[in-house]
């Protein structure tokens, strides 16, 4: 793959149409590749375009080719072949400006796609059995959210009618909280669980998709209640400290359901500021990338002062994190923590519907 056709497809994109205002739950409308805002076009340095250059690389590299069920799928790590990785993949190839029909890394997009469709059950529960994790309702969120932004650029009917069943599935399983937890039931709620479904029904509501309002009503009121008075989310309803990377995801699931404004934002913005990215600060362990992911787009959400902050300075920390093969290394696997990191650097091109106010 060439890096130097990837950037003049992605200047080739610059001059197009930009998606509409509106919010979340406007008229759907369809998909158009969008202009590159001016404060992103800053954000984004020519050293961490060369590092998800490098990244996207390895992640082409470590797909599985050929033909067989495992099409499209990632062999290595902890989660390997789960359609949460594999999804969170082709949105980062699908971040860098590539579609499922165009653009240099359209292959592996494809591939991606088939592999989620190939494993989207009857019922609409997306999941490879053989790969399932102990919480496989964020593989199913992922993979949701990966088809909503993957039919809005494709439109094909196929894809529609699997994507329909997801959310069907996702809005028949929120629970009486208005959460949702590890299994396709409605039981127990959690914030991190939580997220990925709105977030999916977000992308599908923009992509045409229905979605009671009444689903995302509950939802707010259920992430509202896990709010702390220290600005932080707390796991579950029941008492709880705060902690950055589900207080990131908090915020980012009152964004996804259209609350961009309240003291719960504001308070929860203060909070995340405390964790900027500093040479000083070492870099947790336990679920960096996942935090990480969740921050990069609340501050881009919050507006150009947030975003001005925050990405020049996890730019720099995920530069020093980057291996040499142009991997980044997490708990859960090379694949997964390489995509979530060429995500985080890619908000700000501003490629995909999901991270647009």
């Amino acid at each position: 793959m060439q890096s130097a056709s990837r950037r003049q497809f992605l200047r080739s994109l610059a001059g197009g149409a930009a998606l509409g205002a509106g919010g979340v739950w406007a008229t759907p409308r369809l998909f158009a590749q969008p202009a590159i805002p001016a404060a992103g076009g800053r954000l984004i340095t020519p050293q961490t375009a060369a590092a998800v250059d490098k990244g996207l690389e390895y992640l082409a590299a470590q797909q599985q080719s050929g033909e067989g069920e495992e099409e499209g799928a990632f062999r290595r790590g902890t989660y390997s072949r789960n359609v949460a990785v594999v999804s969170l993949a082709g949105l980062a190839f699908m971040a860098s400006g590539s579609t499922a029909d165009r653009g240099p890394y359209a292959e592996q997009i494809a591939r991606a796609v088939g592999y989620i469709l190939r494993n989207t059950r009857e019922s609409g529960f997306i999941c490879y059995e053989r790969a399932a994790s102990h919480g496989p309702m964020y593989g199913h969120g992922f993979a949701t959210l990966f088809l909503a932004e993957a039919y809005g650029t494709t439109r094909r009917d196929d894809l529609r009618e699997k994507l329909a069943k997801a959310v069907k599935l996702i809005i028949n399983t929120q629970n009486r909280e208005g959460g949702w937890r590890y299994q396709p039931e409605p039981r127990e709620a959690d914030i991190s669980v939580t997220v990925c479904q709105v977030m999916a029904l977000r992308a599908a509501r923009n992509a045409g998709i229905h979605v009671p309002s009444e689903t995302i009503k509950r939802c707010i009121e259920y992430v509202k209640k896990c709010h702390n008075s220290d600005g932080g989310f707390r796991y579950m309803l029941p008492p709880g400290v705060s902690a950055f990377p589900r207080s990131a995801a908090g915020l980012v699931a009152l964004y996804s359901a259209g609350v961009y404004d309240g003291p719960e934002v504001e308070q929860s913005l203060k909070y995340l500021l405390q964790y900027l990215p500093s040479p000083e600060r070492s870099v947790p362990g336990g679920h960096y990338f996942y935090g990480q992911y969740y921050a990069a787009q609340a501050m881009w959400l919050a507006g150009e002062e947030h975003a001005a902050r925050w990405f020049p300075a996890i730019g720099a920390e995920l530069l020093r994190l980057q291996r040499a093969d142009g991997a980044w290394m997490d708990d859960l696997g090379r694949e997964y923590g390489t995509a979530m990191a060429t995500i985080v650097l890619q908000v700000p091109r501003n490629m995909l519907p999901i991270f647009q106010r």
